[in-house]
């Protein structure tokens, strides 16, 4: 069995259907995702109003979680990075999960299924759904969202995740967008549901004495070439060099040969590699909110790092020396009063953020955030109180998309109608010397796709370039 798959396999449990807590199954494809599905989870569940349904229910959920599998499966590191430990993981297919979830008559029926999930596998996800019990009305509540800032692909992705019965958004901001897409094309907007980050919190920001710690929040796309990527690094070092009485760290999303929600080239590790570093400049990994208890500024091109950053009123900066573009999903703070370029940070500047854009983007600090999560509790508590719920129909459907939805279901080897292709991977996982030789496949295919990316594809690209 190959190293990846055998400490995967230490997370992988079969879930116990013995009590009456609220059930809920988080479905994610990537370490991100699963941060925001299973800490969204557990947001759902903390203080359900009361009512028949929530009297009936102890405070704590029982959580299992899935991971579709693919290229960017979180390795156990990742996982635990998170802090969430579910009450089983496991490592499934589409069609897998899909049996799984459909059990909705028996001592094993879920309550609540999260799709944290790419909006193509989020619709796959919903159409499966739907085909496996077509016009059935006993079935868990349906939720899915955004993991932060949504900068790109607004209409692609919420049109893909409609049909869910409560789609999260992150702010007023968020929720105001989202309705006016799907009202737009004549679509239901009643399931956008205003909420927060679920992962927001922390002690507030206090200034220590003798302490002075710069921290940058690296992204693994943005910015996508080596150039700027070496241009950011560089100014990162040399701001090192010019404080040498400061900490500068730079915080890294993976270790090589991890993969993210998005795929990284040219990882700032990689490119550190020789530099003449100073003695003041370090490489971190590991959960953000610890790493933001000893930062005394936050730097970053557009993580979402800049939103936990902000809500604990550390002070935070958003890189202009790129650009403000829609492609490195700066623009989104404009109006925040956080932009500001590395010399100007090297002088010494400290933005100051503007209360009202933090009011309307759900991050401002204080009992607003601790009220954030009520109306989606509420919504929650009318749902799962109900007898039946309709039948899930999402927007796409082989009338209104006919030549976009077909290749998306197809991806995840479902046909048209969202039932399994001939051949989709079977509900049963192997076992034995099947299991070993499998796994042991598909760790060598995915160490093979992780080089192809990071080492293979720039040496292409860059000859294509002479």
């Amino acid at each position: 069995m190959g190293r990846e798959s055998a400490r995967l396999s230490s997370f992988y449990g079969v879930p116990s259907r013995t009590d009456s807590r609220l059930r809920i199954a988080v479905l994610a494809d990537s370490d991100t995702r699963w941060k925001w599905g299973a800490l969204t989870a557990r947001r759902l569940a903390e203080r359900v109003p009361e009512g028949d349904w929530a009297a009936s229910r102890p405070a704590a959920p029982e959580l299992d979680g899935f991971l579709l599998r693919g290229r960017a499966t979180p390795t156990p590191r990742q996982l635990a990075e998170v802090g969430v430990s579910p009450d089983a993981l496991r490592e499934v297919t589409m069609a897998q999960f899909l049996d799984i979830a459909v059990k909705f008559d028996d001592e094993r029926a879920y309550d609540v299924v999260v799709l944290a999930l790419v909006g193509g596998a989020a619709q796959a996800a919903l159409h499966g759904l739907a085909a496996r019990r077509p016009g059935h009305t006993r079935r868990p509540v349906i939720v899915t969202g955004y993991v932060g800032v949504v900068y790109e692909k607004l209409a692609d992705g919420l049109l893909l995740r409609h049909g869910a019965d409560v789609v999260l958004a992150n702010s007023r901001h968020d929720a105001e967008r989202f309705r006016a897409v799907y009202e737009g094309v004549g679509a239901d907007a009643c399931a956008v549901t205003e909420a927060a980050l679920p992962f927001l919190g922390g002690a507030a920001y206090q200034e220590e004495p003798g302490r002075d710690t710069v921290v940058f929040a690296a992204q693994p796309s943005v910015p996508e070439s080596r150039a700027d990527r070496q241009y950011l690094l560089r100014r990162l070092v040399d701001h090192a060099r010019r404080h040498p009485g400061r900490e500068v760290v730079l915080k890294l999303r993976s270790k090589p040969g991890e993969h993210t929600t998005h795929i990284e080239e040219h990882p700032f590790q990689k490119l550190a590699k020789g530099m003449d570093l100073p003695p003041n400049f370090s490489l971190a990994y590991g959960n953000m909110g610890e790493i933001l208890d000893r930062t005394d500024l936050l730097v970053t091109v557009s993580s979402t790092a800049a939103l936990e950053s902000l809500h604990r009123s550390v002070p935070t900066a958003v890189l202009t020396d790129l650009g403000v573009r829609e492609a490195l999903g700066n623009h989104h703070f404009l109006g925040s009063g956080c932009l500001a370029s590395w010399d100007r940070l090297d002088a010494g500047h400290r933005p100051t953020p503007d209360a009202g854009w933090l009011a309307a983007q759900g991050v401002a600090p204080g009992e607003a955030y601790h009220r954030a999560f009520d109306h989606v509790r509420e919504r929650m508590s009318e749902l799962l109180s109900k007898e039946s719920l309709p039948p899930i129909a999402p927007y796409y459907t082989a009338a209104t998309a006919p030549g976009y939805l077909p290749g998306i279901l197809a991806r995840h080897h479902l046909a048209p109608d969202g039932t399994p292709l001939p051949g989709a991977a079977p509900a049963n996982e192997p076992t034995g010397l099947r299991r070993l030789v499998r796994d042991a496949v598909r760790d060598a295919a995915r160490g093979a796709y992780r080089h192809g990316v990071q080492r293979v594809a720039p040496v292409i690209r860059r000859m294509g370039e002479l």
